[in-house]
């Protein structure tokens, strides 16, 4: 902080559509950017002045972009302060929480794809939010204010304030306006960046406009509460899962994943690739719930870092596992970053334990475990020390090779299959190059299916016939 300056360039007046208004720029040796200050009515030297900090939003705050609320609540605060008769609005030159015009309209793409607005810019390598608020702390200062009113439903922004030496003293909300394009980013926002939005009208906006969220799933607090599945397919699941264990001696096994009419799950390796649209997603977060454990290949972690969490559902997160046979792990990964179940990391016998103390400092367990005549983990064997360790219910999302290794053990249970309508052509589902061929896959029995907006959703136990 003491290393940060700001620097008053100019200031002049400014009629606006609210009133009266003096405008400041500033520059700082933090940044090349120039920041603003619009001061209206008497705040020089005051306590308790209303105050909005506001992060520059270009499609929102100039286009009246309704992806976001941003336009609406940089309006809706000039007016309250308007109102109030006095206070200052900061704008912030850092566009897209931190990353910038261009890597924002990336992110805009990947959200057309599924990915949620923190994922998005988790996939472009940028943390969820990049933003500072050491320079409006730095103004305000200049300004001579000595604590704020802050016009917010971000605590992050009041953290960042009285992190820098101002005090706040008041927070008041600024209701957003819910709209069929923005409701998925504004419950992203709620969910996963803790912000203290009101829903009231979240229900009927959802189920208006079917944007993909069962609108029965929000309360008026705006967060999940629970209803009854989907379909019926979630308590077949369960109730032929129910004594599975006594029976086998392993996990009951719910295969699921996506593919596109050409069956293939990633433009190619390592290339993550959304495939489902959010009904489906919303299936696919309902599946986790209902599972003790959820595993997937080290490919999967490397092509994607998920964090295999439950996010559009009320419910617990499943136990993650990884198989990684080699120990590819990185200490980086979203999935050691989660305190409360840390992934179980399923290796060999032959994997280097120097790695393994390194997981295992950053929160990981490590499982070994014999190998098959490939060098990898032996299925078998996971599956009986999941089993062990109080895993009934196991779901695997893949990728490639997980998904083929399960098909052709014939370790599966029970496969939900979603089908979207288009047409990639890259890496296939099932690898039928080397360790299966049609022989070794099953047929579908007790098969039923249901459409879940653009996507085609199947049901089905695995049946091998004399294979």
């Amino acid at each position: 902080m003491d290393e940060v300056t700001v620097t008053q360039m100019a200031s002049a007046r400014i009629p606006t559509l609210v009133g009266e208004s003096h405008i400041c720029l500033y520059a700082s040796n933090l940044d090349d950017k120039e920041h603003l200050a619009l001061l209206i009515g008497n705040v020089a030297d005051q306590y308790d002045v209303l105050v909005r900090v506001h992060s520059e939003c270009f499609t929102g705050d100039v286009l009246g972009s309704l992806r976001c609320d941003c336009g609406t609540q940089l309006n809706h605060a000039m007016k309250v302060i308007a109102n109030e008769g006095s206070g200052i609005l900061i704008y912030l030159r850092q566009e897209g929480r931190g990353i910038g015009l261009l890597n924002k309209l990336r992110a805009y793409n990947l959200q057309d794809q599924g990915y949620d607005t923190v994922e998005a810019n988790l996939l472009l390598g940028h943390g969820a939010d990049e933003r500072d608020y050491t320079i409006a702390a730095l103004i305000l200062k200049h300004l001579g204010i000595r604590s704020v009113r802050l016009l917010t439903n971000n605590p992050l922004k009041t953290e960042g304030l009285q992190k820098s030496g101002i005090t706040v003293n008041a927070r008041i909300p600024l209701q957003s306006c819910i709209t069929s394009e923005n409701a998925a980013y504004l419950l992203t926002k709620v969910q996963r960046m803790r912000h203290l939005l009101s829903l009231d009208s979240f229900s009927a906006v959802l189920a208006e406009h079917d944007n993909g969220f069962k609108a029965d799933r929000l309360n008026t607090a705006g967060t999940v509460s629970q209803v009854p599945p989907i379909n019926d397919g979630i308590k077949y699941l369960l109730k032929r899962a129910a004594s599975h264990n006594q029976r086998k001696g392993r996990p009951f096994v719910t295969l699921s994943y996506a593919q596109s009419i050409d069956g293939c799950i990633a433009a190619g390796p390592g290339e993550p690739l959304a495939l489902s649209g959010a009904q489906s997603l919303t299936l696919t977060h309902e599946l986790r719930a209902s599972h003790d454990a959820i595993l997937v290949g080290i490919g999967a972690v490397l092509a994607d870092n998920p964090r295999l969490t439950v996010r559009l559902v009320k419910g617990k997160d499943p136990q993650p596992v990884v198989l990684d046979s080699n120990l590819r792990l990185p200490l980086s990964a979203n999935l050691l970053q989660n305190s409360i179940k840390p992934p179980w990391v399923a290796t060999t016998e032959a994997a280097d334990i120097e790695r393994q103390r390194k997981l295992e400092a950053a929160g990981g367990r490590v499982l070994r475990l014999p190998a098959n005549e490939q060098g990898r983990v032996d299925l078998c064997s996971l599956l009986e020390r999941l089993s062990e360790l109080g895993i009934a219910r196991l779901m695997v999302e893949g990728g490639a090779g997980v998904i083929t290794s399960f098909l052709t053990k014939r370790l599966v249970d029970h496969l939900v299959l979603t089908l979207a309508p288009v047409v990639v052509g890259g890496l296939p589902a099932v690898d039928r190059s080397g360790q299966c061929d049609s022989r070794h896959l099953p047929h579908l029995r007790n098969l039923r299916h249901q459409r879940l907006g653009d996507d085609l959703v199947f049901w089905g136990d695995p049946d091998w016939g004399d294979a």
